[in-house]
């Protein structure tokens, strides 16, 4: 896409996806929730999309590309405020874009989201196959590692899991990089939470979290709670 076509493409985009209803959110057995990644999540679009109001976050980030079309943090961010009401395949399209042609930081935070795309749909192979790529940009980077952790105890892998947040956690020890972080779906914010629990030791919080997750709506979530909450509830 010309950089000088993009605001256009923008417009003609949040035609379509605001004059329309909201897409469903997968939820069937085979929906895995990971988590989505802003590239600038201390901007202004980033503490309204924080605040609820998606409808000024995207004000905000169609401005920033208006006024100068290759900031592309911008428009992985954009995308996440689509995805966040709903509207995935118009964040889709706007993570292909960033994909293509943005540099290195922007390029691993839009693989990570349509993981998280492909995730949500069921593609568990193709997401881990995104997931894998963003790592691959900045193997020193713990975004990845903690959407990789996800996404293998989604599947049932629990010692790839627990390896994945280890090695996490060894570059993220105070949880800056969490700061990128939207969790869509409550679950995935417990879910990563849970399993930190897990891997610092703190069995009790762990085995809390573990007993609400038991109750999503999502299949997977629920079989990855099961796995733990047939154990023996810690002492306290």
């Amino acid at each position: 896409m010309p950089r000088r076509s993009l605001p256009y493409a923008l417009f003609a985009l949040a035609l379509a996806a605001c004059g329309g209803a909201d897409e469903r959110f997968p939820t069937g057995e085979d929906a895995l929730p990971v988590l989505a990644t802003l590239a600038d999540p201390g901007s202004a679009g980033a503490r309204q999309l924080r605040a609820g109001d998606l409808a000024q976050a995207r004000a905000t980030y169609e401005a920033t590309l208006g006024a100068d079309p290759d900031r592309l943090a911008a428009l992985n961010d954009l995308a996440v405020s689509y995805y966040v009401e709903g509207h995935l395949e118009a964040a889709r399209r706007l993570l292909e874009e960033v994909v293509a042609s943005g540099g290195p930081h922007e390029q691993q935070t839009a693989l990570l989201n349509l993981g998280q795309l492909y995730a949500l749909d069921g593609y568990a192979d193709a997401a881990q196959a995104y997931l894998e790529s963003a790592r691959g940009i900045d193997p020193e980077g713990p975004e990845p590692l903690y959407a990789q952790a996800l996404l293998a105890d989604l599947r049932g892998d629990g010692a790839a899991a627990r390896a994945l947040v280890d090695e996490a956690v060894r570059l993220d020890p105070d949880g800056a990089a969490r700061a990128s972080f939207v969790y869509v779906h409550p679950e995935e914010r417990q879910h990563l939470e849970a399993l930190i629990a897990e891997a610092s030791g703190d069995r009790a919080a762990a085995h809390a979290l573990w007993r609400e997750l038991a109750e999503s709506r999502f299949a997977s979530v629920v079989a990855a709670a099961g796995r733990r909450v047939a154990l023996p509830e810690p002492a306290p």
